[in-house]
């Protein structure tokens, strides 16, 4: 196929160029059903209604010598797509726009690319965020909206180490990361071999969608009516920056608490962490209410109703701890471990199907974005476990970080096993947030990534 652009990477420290072949759709290898099937309650969220980048970086495989990743996956995709056939349509609106996949076998966007560039070169640069993102994941024109565009993105870029760059936007509404990496593990079976995946595809939305009659019996404050004004973040001058925590940086912030609270889980223990210094960081009016929404999955049967192994649809909560930014700022972080606590302790089968009838009853309002910052713990998604034959990735996570959305992430830097979060604010306010931050941890350097300006589009 003939090379139909060719661009460069701008970021300052590297140079690299990259040919980029025509878009293709993927179909499914085989006939699949023409149907139209109905999103969860939870899915079909405004507040879901926009589009994720994740980014895989294979190394190069003596094992695999002579193999395209390329081709390999391409193909493992079509086969997958047979049984993920949803992803190969397109959405369309209903009734009071509610959204239905049309299972029409459209197909997926794939891009094939080749970089001059080695992972070894790009080696301190395989942390969020990318300044060469859009090298390595080209947004196809008219491919990025919700409805009647394609629910998948993927674009693998063969390096010239023999490794590649897997990177993908999917679009939200039709699964999480847990749903994605179940599809990704699944192509990369079929890949290497497989007839079938190990884990078959459940739909059942209606397992999360709302109750007849439905009704609200739950507090939501990630739902409330939110303060007028203008919002508090200046969003013409961000900056993105990645935060690691290995096990000398928890250490350091779990000191901050007292004995009782020194048993947190690590997620509630950096969720209070980050929440803080980001308060800080923005000097807000001490009135001002400020929320930290923590997604909270409900596969499990003590977090939800026990949905069916292989379920891939959008499976998450996000209760919100609630405090004035001058009481969370003035107090210790263990007033703030209490809160996320408290929050996380919400989560249950009730909460969650309190949230879809929400959606039902007061027209799928969104979540509220003046003083909220989300945050989730995907490290257990295993999406560092994808392997199309070239073995585990060195780096597997979210391409980027959003002005009110952060992500928890393993990661291993300069070997040392820990948690990355990428973390996006207005440029002075980044500067204070390292400064609290570091004040956290003490003399630990939690930072290892120059900022990159990003425009006010996120």
């Amino acid at each position: 196929m003939a090379s139909s652009s060719s661009s460069t990477s701008t970021s300052p420290c590297l140079a690299f160029h990259v040919k980029r072949c025509e878009p293709e759709l993927v179909v499914p290898a085989k006939a699949t059903p023409h149907e139209l099937k109905y999103l969860s309650d939870i899915d079909d969220q405004e507040g879901l209604r926009f589009q994720i980048p994740f980014i895989w970086f294979y190394k190069n495989s003596n094992s695999m010598e002579g193999k395209d990743p390329v081709k390999v996956i391409r193909e493992g995709l079509g086969k997958a797509l047979v049984y993920y056939y949803p992803f190969a349509g397109r959405l369309i609106e209903g009734y009071k726009r509610k959204l239905v996949v049309d299972c029409n076998a459209e197909g997926v966007l794939f891009i094939q690319a080749d970089a001059d560039i080695s992972l070894e070169r790009l080696s301190n640069n395989i942390q969020p965020p990318y300044p060469f993102l859009d090298e390595v994941l080209y947004n196809v024109p008219g491919s990025d909206g919700i409805v009647g565009c394609p629910l998948l993105l993927i674009q693998v870029t063969r390096l010239i180490c023999g490794g590649f760059i897997l990177a993908l936007r999917f679009n939200h509404t039709l699964c999480d990361a847990f749903g994605l990496l179940q599809f990704m593990n699944a192509i990369s079976e079929m890949a290497q071999g497989a007839q079938e995946p190990s884990i078959q595809p459940v739909w059942q939305r209606d397992l999360l969608s709302a109750r007849n009659p439905p009704r609200i019996t739950c507090t939501h404050h990630e739902y409330e009516e939110a303060m007028t004004g203008p919002v508090n973040m200046d969003q013409t001058n961000l900056v993105q920056r990645s935060f690691f925590f290995g096990p000398n940086q928890i250490k350091a912030i779990r000191s901050h608490l007292p004995p009782n609270l020194r048993s947190c889980s690590q997620f509630e223990l950096l969720t209070a962490c980050l929440w803080r210094c980001r308060t800080l960081a923005l000097k807000l009016e001490p009135d001002e209410i400020v929320r930290v929404s923590c997604i909270i999955t409900a596969r499990s049967k003590r977090r939800g109703p026990g949905l069916p192994v292989g379920y891939y649809g959008n499976t998450f909560a996000f209760p919100a701890a609630v405090s004035e930014a001058g009481v969370l700022c003035k107090k210790s972080l263990g007033y703030a471990v209490e809160l996320v606590k408290k929050a996380k302790a919400e989560m249950n089968e009730e909460y969650i199907k309190s949230v879809a009838d929400l959606m039902v009853i007061r027209g799928r309002p969104p979540f509220i974005m003046r003083g909220n910052l989300i945050i989730s713990d995907i490290a257990d998604s295993k999406s560092a476990n994808v392997d199309f034959g070239w073995g585990c990735p060195d780096y597997a996570g979210p391409a980027t970080a959003f002005p009110q959305i952060s992500l928890q992430v393993k990661c291993r830097n300069k070997e040392v096993d820990g948690i990355v979060v990428p973390i996006c604010l207005p440029f002075l306010a980044m500067i204070r947030f390292e400064q609290e931050l570091e004040e956290m941890t003490k003399e630990v350097n939690t930072y290892n990534i120059t900022p990159v300006m990003i425009t006010s589009a996120l």
